[in-house]
Order: structure tokens, then sequence, then C-alpha cells
């Protein structure tokens, strides 16, 4: 008798494309496991990621606004959740597996630092490997979470993890449409964010990005999905018309929002606490926790302090800076 498992991979067989990626072809886990009866590779992978450690520490992790006031703002975390939706939508109308690709939009951003983009730089100035997110994203899945045993997720889900980004392309469609709903997620959102922070209004996007993506959130995101749909065959495009608009829509937001003084205010003071304990940290491997000593011992004092303080929240970089270089005031015992 079949397992619910074997039952979902002779399904996937009728309902996703030639395009995609069938479970049953997976390159699989750097170590083998039994397979589960109910969930299929990537459903695993995908449920690994969301009862992650690291996954849960999003919803305290900088977008774009440093420690907003308001609760409406994004994170890091609902940052990921609507990258999954738009992923998820594109995947399934295109008959691609729906199920790998919410596995690699929900693990897509786990490496991220804290304080946003700005951690990303302080640390990618100070740690001699040099850093980025999504190299930190695939390290955090392979090497951190669980203590060191790493998640052991599938080739495709850590494939597409570490090309979500720039460089080389996914080896799978499913990833390669992570890669475009992660763009189509932050520009909007971030459009939506600058909006309720007085930073632009709607009427500040150009009226031939206008013209071409629509008027609203909505309507844009709409728009792109779209054109994704229906001009994907054996790779993620855009109509030209459609592209030109989103790339002068990205330039758009990062001359007035992405480096806008306004935003990024209290950057350079995140960039300095990070910096400080960064060297902090890989000179005293000491301070660390002990599952970060560990990692010391093998891969150095400044790999140890570099995968330590890209896990942090931002308000708990705060706490631990606090801890080790604000004074704390004297009272009797």
């Amino acid at each position: 008798m079949q397992t619910i498992r074997e039952r979902t991979l002779e399904a996937e067989k009728k309902f996703i494309s030639p395009y995609g990626m069938l479970c049953e072809n997976t390159r699989g886990r750097e170590r083998p496991e039994d397979e589960c009866p109910v969930r299929t590779a990537y459903q695993r992978d995908r449920d690994r990621i969301v009862h992650c450690t690291a996954f849960r520490r999003l919803k305290h992790k900088t977008q774009v606004f440093l420690s907003p006031d308001s609760d409406h703002y994004r994170t890091r975390l609902t940052h990921t959740l609507e990258v999954s939706q738009i992923a998820r939508t594109i995947a399934m109308a295109l008959s691609l597996n729906e199920t790998l690709t919410e596995a690699i939009a929900l693990g897509h951003d786990l490496g991220h630092t804290p304080f946003g983009h700005a951690g990303e730089r302080a640390l990618n100035e100070v740690f001699p490997e040099g850093f980025k997110h999504y190299e930190q994203s695939r390290r955090v899945v392979d090497k951190i979470e669980k203590k060191g045993e790493g998640l052991n997720l599938t080739y495709e889900v850590r494939n597409g993890i570490l090309c979500h980004t720039r460089g080389e392309e996914a080896c799978t469609l499913e990833g390669r449409i992570v890669k475009l709903a992660d763009r189509i997620a932050y520009i909007n959102h971030d459009i939506d964010d600058a909006v309720r922070g007085g930073v632009i209004t709607e009427g500040n996007i150009p009226l031939e990005v206008r013209k071409i993506l629509g008027e609203t959130k909505t309507e844009r995101i709409n728009t792109l999905v779209m054109s994704a749909i229906n001009n994907t065959r054996d790779t993620i495009c855009l109509d030209r018309d459609i592209q030109g608009a989103f790339d002068t829509l990205h330039e758009f937001m990062f001359d007035r929002v992405y480096t806008n003084p306004v935003c990024k205010s209290e950057e350079s003071k995140a960039i300095a606490m990070i910096q400080q304990l960064y060297s902090f940290f890989s000179t005293h491997p000491d301070e660390l926790p002990n599952e970060y000593i560990e990692i010391a011992w093998w891969d150095g004092a400044e790999r140890a302090a570099c995968d330590y303080i890209a896990g942090m929240t931002d308000s708990y970089a705060l706490k631990v800076f606090a801890h080790f270089f604000i004074p704390m005031g004297w009272s009797e015992k």
C-alpha cells in the first residue's frame, strides 16, 4: 500500500510541468535520512525552516526602517512571508513545484543581520572573508542551526537560498522565481512603508512607471506577477517594457528611500555598534555563548563572532552592546 508521501510524489508527476522540479528527482541531502511516510523531502525542508530559531528571530530584524514606532512597518519576517506568497502564486500558475518554492522563500533571509543592510555592510567591512547575507543564510541552514548540526536540507533548497540575490542563477526555476519574488516584494512593500513614514508619496513615483505598472501596490504587484506568468517558459522573465519600468522603479527607490538621510539617519550608529561588537567578540571568544565558542574552536574566533552577531535581532544586539560597553549604575546590595 502506498504511503501518503508516495501518493504525493505520484500526484506531482501529473501536475508539475516538464520545467518544474519533481521531488523524486532531488539530489538529496548531505546526510541521508529515512523518508517520512507523510511528507515529501521538500515539505520536510519547509517545516524545518519554519520551526528553526533563525526563522523566529526574523520578526525582530529590520527590513528598511530601524526600530519604527508603529507596528505596521515591515520586519524581515513579514517580508519573508510576502516573498513566499508571491513566489507560490507564480509557481502554482506555472505548474512548478510550489512546496520547493515555498521552502526556498521561507529560508532565503535566515542569515540576514540585525539593522537590515546596514548590518550587512558593517560585517562585510570587518570580517576578512567578507559578508553576504545570502551566503550566511546558507551557512545558517548548513552549519549553525540545531547547535551546529544544521537542518540537513535538500540540495535544491540550499541552492535556491544561496542564489536568491546575486551571482549564479539557481539550478531550478523554483529558485529563480524566489529571486524575482524577493525583488517584487521588497520594492513594493518598501514603497508602502516609505509612504507611511512620510518619506515619499505614491504621486512621487515617476509617471511613466505608474502608467505601466499601476498606481497602487496591489496593481504593481499584480502587473509584475502576471508578466512573469505570461512570459516564463524555460527561464523567468518579464515583458521588456515592464522590466524597464521595474528597473526605473528600483532606481527611484534607491535615490529617494534607500539612500535617503531621513530613513538612514541612525544607520551610522548601527554600523559602529555592530563593528565594535565584532571587534570585541573576535578578540574575546570566551565571552561568546557556548555554541559559538565551539565554532571558534573549529572555524576561528572571527568566524564565530560574525555568526553570533549576524544571528542577533535588533533588540538583542542593543542589549548585548549595553551589557559590554554601557556603564551600569551602582546600587546597594
